[in-house]
């Protein structure tokens, strides 16, 4: 268990419809005053990044989107304090001219951009672009590239780089990252559930996002991507994804979740299944993101429902520190009215995980729950 203060993220919701795939009232919006408004509630209220979401065409209950690098770069702008992660896809980016982006909206932020590189579900975002669809495992193959060509040119001159899908000669980006205390470059983040994606996240990444997980998933992906990076001579740092509900009783948030599965727009949620759980068959092990994912669970696209963070507030944060204490180093929310709830979650919750982290680290054990 790490001793540092767990961090806290939440999904911009730069694309329409929600963090749900249900048609119960979402109050949240994906339009620039909205976003940037939740923006600055998140961080006067103690979340310390927010990860914009990368999606180029009109599907599965997200008819609308704005481009992730953009958002993320007028985020930062419209804020003082707050880390904007922007997802990308290899494939659809050169990672020099990414690396070149998230450079000037590092230096424009005073430090505080970073990218998730997505290695891409959505086939139709490839091929009706004209673009090659890559099979499962070269996807994330050309991941491992594209993090690595950003890692050299944000910290080396002169970069040579010669692989299967990116070849770099004796190119040097200037300037170089934001001077930030303890951080050489922007922060990389990598998610997915497959052998592959575990590989990448050890081998490669600086933050590994898994989705949404109950305690022993989290372990057990927890312990092969620290394998990995231990095999080559790294640490690695783990986000966990959850869907949040926080209600005056636990009655009350399971009754909000049973409300949001029985208003599931079924027809968004079954093709997003069928798109998506291709991508976990595919593997030779059948471990891809998604591959055993039920429709309850799809019903939030991540996988939030899994990690449980519903209930009242000591509840949520009692469980919160029981993930610390397997590992998890950041949550990235979602919830379903978000303005009102991420700053009820700031304001109630992140005070009793800190004052929960402040009794570990001095008794190493917790108080008994309340009744």
């Amino acid at each position: 268990m790490t001793t540092d203060p767990l961090k806290f993220a939440y999904w911009v919701p730069n694309v329409s419809g929600g963090l749900v795939v249900s048609t119960i009232e979402q109050r949240t919006s994906w339009d620039y005053d909205y976003n940037v408004t939740l923006a600055q509630t998140a961080e006067r209220v103690g979340f310390e990044y927010a990860l914009s979401q990368v999606r180029y065409l009109s599907s599965y209950g997200a008819a609308q989107q704005h481009e992730s690098t953009s958002i993320s770069l007028a985020l930062l702008l419209a804020t003082e304090k707050l880390k904007v992660i922007a997802a990308v896809h290899p494939g659809l980016w050169e990672p020099a001219v990414l690396a070149k982006f998230i450079l000037t909206a590092d230096h424009f932020s005073h430090g505080r951009a970073a990218v998730n590189v997505v290695s891409g579900w959505f086939k139709d975002e490839y091929t009706k672009l004209g673009l090659p669809w890559l099979e499962h495992d070269e996807r994330y193959r050309r991941s491992a590239e594209f993090i690595q060509v950003l890692r050299k040119l944000w910290t080396e001159e002169n970069v040579e780089f010669a692989g299967d899908f990116y070849r770099v000669n004796d190119f040097t980006l200037r300037p170089g990252p934001f001077p930030v205390e303890g951080r050489e470059h922007p922060e990389i983040f990598q998610g997915g559930n497959s052998t592959a994606a575990r590989f990448n996240g050890g081998a490669h990444a600086d933050w590994y996002f898994s989705n949404g997980k109950d305690f022993d998933g989290f372990t057990e992906q927890y312990d092969e991507v620290t394998r990995i990076a231990a095999e080559h001579g790294r640490t690695v740092r783990f986000g966990l994804n959850a869907f949040t509900i926080i209600r005056d009783t636990e009655a009350e948030a399971r009754e909000q979740l049973r409300e949001i599965i029985a208003k599931a727009d079924k027809p968004s949620v079954e093709g997003f299944r069928a798109s998506v759980q291709q991508a976990g068959a595919s593997t030779a092990d059948r471990k891809g993101m998604w591959a055993d994912s039920s429709f309850e669970d799809l019903v939030q696209y991540n996988d939030g429902f899994r990690t449980q963070l519903i209930g009242d507030a000591e509840q949520v944060a009692r469980r919160i520190i029981a993930y610390k204490q397997r590992g998890v180093d950041l949550f990235l929310l979602g919830f379903l009215h978000f303005q009102e709830e991420l700053e009820h979650f700031g304001t109630t919750v992140i005070p009793i995980v800190r004052e929960l982290e402040a009794e570990l680290e001095r008794t190493g054990e917790l108080r008994p729950a309340t009744v």
